[in-house]
């Protein structure tokens, strides 16, 4: 991973006090974006929109060869034609269904498809890029008050990992879990960047649910059971396999190409989400170690805590996004209602 200067984001970041039931965008604003000649894409949009119950308006299908880890620029711009002509005005968000192509030329393919191919989203050696509007913002709906739409690809290799993933981002809704955030400090300096952006250890109380801030100096924790975040700088995390991730849990590393999600030398972002997590997210090419390029920790967990979907804290919490890819399960709010109630009496 290249160096670049630190730059600690200007934003004030709280996660006490948040207000429970935040407006969260809902099935009806996110449309399913399916390759019809993937069968697994297919297959993966079929049980998100069956999981989901969302309509068949807002299943948009498109055709281009599989298997690819880069889409070209000019393929792509067809295929967004595609979906343009497709998509229903109330579309605040999309749902990609397959984990390659990953990237379209310079740029990710989550942010391609939500601004459109932008040179000014790649960049060259250490240097920044266009930055995201949505960041830290208010904004409700963004393809109304901004005209993009973000996205996140529901990425997986097999169908039984993509239930897997949807299943838990459903079983999130309302459910309030208490649990730990783990940010880790490691050795390796060069991606140990983010840690001047933690929030400070501590436990985070509301009436219903409690958040444990552990900042540990550690390379990698084990035997955890109770992990909701977990962020991290490193080429590899291990122990993922001891590790019990609750449902709707967010982790990412900081690395140079963890969104490299199929033919990755450095750790995939899909471990994060093979071994139970609901959410992550990884460079798809050199960020070098901008911290503007990655999510800011303490900003997602503020966040998703205070009732936002999973799609939504993500997006809002990078600044530079044109070179990272957001993978999970959109619509997972484990925080955005009242808490669901047992069945029986």
């Amino acid at each position: 991973m290249k160096r670049a200067r630190l730059f600690v984001l200007g934003v004030c970041v709280s996660l006490g006090g948040w207000s429970v039931g935040a407006h969260a965008l809902n099935a009806g604003q996110v449309a399913i974006i399916v390759n019809t000649q993937d069968p697994l894409s297919v297959s993966i949009g079929d049980y998100y929109a069956a999981q989901r119950r969302i309509l068949f308006q807002n299943i948009i299908k498109i055709s281009f060869t599989p298997g690819h880890s880069v889409m070209t620029r000019e393929e792509f711009q067809r295929v967004k034609e595609s979906v343009d002509s497709q998509v229903q005005p109330q579309v605040q968000a999309y749902a990609l269904t397959w984990a390659a192509p990953y990237r379209v030329d310079c740029m990710s393919i989550t942010t391609a498809f939500a601004f459109g191919f932008d040179p000014e989203f790649c960049a060259e050696s250490c240097r920044p890029t266009r930055q995201n509007p949505y960041f830290n913002s208010a904004a409700r709906l963004p393809y109304a008050q901004m005209r993009m739409r973000p996205s996140m690809a529901i990425a997986a290799t097999t169908l039984e990992d993509a239930k897997a993933l949807i299943d838990r981002g459903v079983a999130s809704d309302d459910s309030r879990p208490s649990g730990s955030a783990y940010l880790l400090s490691t050795s390796d300096n060069a991606r140990n960047v983010r840690v001047k952006l933690y929030p400070p250890a501590g436990q985070v109380r509301s009436d219903v649910t409690r958040v444990d801030v552990r900042r540990i100096k550690q390379d990698s924790i084990s035997n955890r059971k109770d992990v909701l975040f977990f962020f991290i700088g490193k080429e590899k995390v291990d122990g993922l396999e001891t590790l019990q991730f609750l449902p709707g849990a967010i982790a990412d590393h900081l690395t140079s190409f963890g969104g490299r999600l199929t033919d990755s030398e450095q750790m995939s972002a899909l471990r994060w989400l093979e071994a139970g997590t609901t959410g992550s997210f990884g460079a798809v090419v050199e960020p070098c170690n901008m911290t503007e390029k990655f999510p800011h920790p303490a900003m997602v967990m503020a966040r998703y805590l205070r009732g936002e979907t999973l799609i939504e804290a993500y997006w809002k919490s990078v600044l530079m996004p044109g070179q990272g890819i957001f993978i999970g399960e959109p619509l997972a709010a484990p925080f955005r209602g009242p808490p669901k109630r047992a069945s029986g009496h």
